[in-house]
């Protein structure tokens, strides 16, 4: 260990030696890739590397299987950013159609990894899924200023990893007193990006990286050492093409648009004029008759009901109505603002993001999904459902819960002082980090039944208790 720390520091010195030779002497150094492969930026990344990304594979091992294969990929792709990080240093930046070759290798480990959240799933689907989100952070690297469509590198990379959170969170509930090796698994995963990578790219590359403009036209960089071998199953099947085609979350849809050459912000869904109900020739309001002979027809002369199609679009500027949704957890609402309200309706198996503040959110009659969101003014309800998750990053006033079955509240600690409201409802929990914000989730159940006694004319209330004291 002393040795290696020696190296460095003899390393930083002659480095130090070769900037006050001149800016010409520094040009020239940066062309080898050995003196590229030196610099504090990228020992500093291989310490990240050595430190975080072993500690990540070692929890692995001890649990084997997909979540090991998983692992595997997270090794894969910063071996991958650190070959890109050395290559940036000795290139200079190419045009778009060059950057989409040269960040070719980052996106398809990126996909590898959400290729295995494909399909049916499995046990360990919020491991595989905590990857396939995380590893989008690494996509700051492709900033190059707001031209690019994204967040700036720190910011990029905190966002990603709230995205990969929600089911990080997910592992650590479920296995807190099962399998304490999963456990440390998810803390690792978190510590590699929250704060390792987003505290490495505020140090060197608050800004992006920096191209040499005196280096060698950019190519796509080959790692110089060999992939992990891959897993058993084909990631290039045509299953896994198929599922590579559909929206990637966070920036594996960007990488996704810069390996098809296009602008990184073709691909980006807005909401046009045309989307919006005022606007739509469908939804003007007046009735055909036509159809208001088919709505008097009797029961036994009407067609099979055919499911509604899935919505998602900003209503008269005013509300973002989410409906019938099916599995689909890549709904992202990133432009909003504090007068507008988000309606999800007769969703299942979907997550939903709202990334700022709006001024209520109400779930309903939706199965097996889930709310991210960071603050709401006035409330946000929970309806007819069954199976909800809901996480509250920022602060939500009100938290309402009616006629639902099965619902997770997780809370940050400005979301603390919320006044929770429950009615003909059961399997209610709030999930806590107390004091410590980097904490272990804290379970606390909801009473779901009360005894009521007539005492001195009035009626007294008080939760069961199903502790067995």
């Amino acid at each position: 260990m002393e040795e290696k720390l020696i190296q460095r520091l003899e390393s930083a010195v002659c480095r130090l030696e070769a900037l006050s030779t001149g800016s010409s002497t520094v040009s020239r150094s940066l062309g080898s890739g050995d003196d590229a492969a030196s610099e504090p930026s990228i020992l500093a990344f291989e310490d990240l590397m050595r430190n975080c990304v072993r500690k990540v594979s070692d929890a692995a091992e001890k649990i084997g299987g997909q979540v090991l294969e998983v692992t595997r990929i997270v090794e894969e792709a910063f071996s991958v950013e650190k070959e890109l990080l050395v290559t940036i240093k000795q290139t200079q930046k190419p045009d778009l159609a060059g950057l989409a070759g040269f960040f070719k290798p980052l996106n398809e480990v990126i996909l590898k990894a959400n290729a295995l959240t494909a399909g049916r799933r499995t046990e360990f689907f919020n491991h595989l899924k905590t990857v396939a989100d995380a590893l989008s952070a690494l996509a700051w690297i492709a900033y190059t200023g707001k031209e690019s469509g994204m967040s700036m590198p720190v910011a990029h990379v905190e966002e990603t990893w709230q995205t990969a959170e929600f089911y990080s969170n997910k592992i650590l509930v479920e296995f807190k007193n099962k399998d304490q090796n999963h456990v440390e698994w998810a803390r690792a995963v978190k510590e590699l990006f929250l704060p390792g990578l987003r505290d490495y790219v505020k140090r060197f590359y608050p800004l992006g990286p920096v191209w040499n403009p005196a280096g060698k036209i950019a190519k796509a960089p080959t790692p110089s050492a060999p992939a992990p071998p891959p897993p058993s199953a084909p990631l290039f099947s045509t299953e896994t093409s198929q599922a590579s085609t559909r929206p990637k979350e966070g920036m594996a849809a960007v990488f996704q648009e810069i390996s098809s050459g296009k602008s990184v912000t073709e691909g980006l869904r807005k909401v046009t004029d045309d989307m919006k109900t005022k606007n739509r020739g469908d939804r003007t309001g007046i009735v055909n008759t036509s159809e208001i002979g088919r709505r008097n027809l009797p029961s036994s002369s009407k067609k099979s009901v055919v499911a509604p199609n899935p919505k998602f679009e900003l209503q008269m500027g005013r509300k973002w109505a989410i409906e019938n949704q099916i599995g689909n957890k890549n709904l992202v609402i990133s432009e909003c603002d504090a007068k507008q309200s988000v309606y999800m309706y007769g969703c299942k198996d979907s997550v939903v993001q709202v990334q700022g503040k709006v001024n209520n959110i109400t779930v309903d009659k939706c199965t097996k999904s889930g709310v991210v969101f960071t603050d709401v003014v006035a409330a946000c309800e929970i309806v007819n459902c069954n199976g909800i998750e809901i996480q509250c990053q920022g602060s939500a006033p009100t938290i309402s819960v009616d006629n639902t079955g099965g619902c997770q509240l997780y809370l940050s600690n400005d979301s603390l002082k919320s006044s929770i409201t429950t009615a003909k409802s059961s399997e209610i929990n709030v999930l806590v980090r107390g004091n410590d914000p980097d904490g272990d989730w804290v379970e606390h159940v909801l009473p779901q039944q009360f005894l009521h006694v007539l005492k001195d004319g009035r009626i007294e209330t008080t939760p069961v208790s199903h502790s067995g004291a």
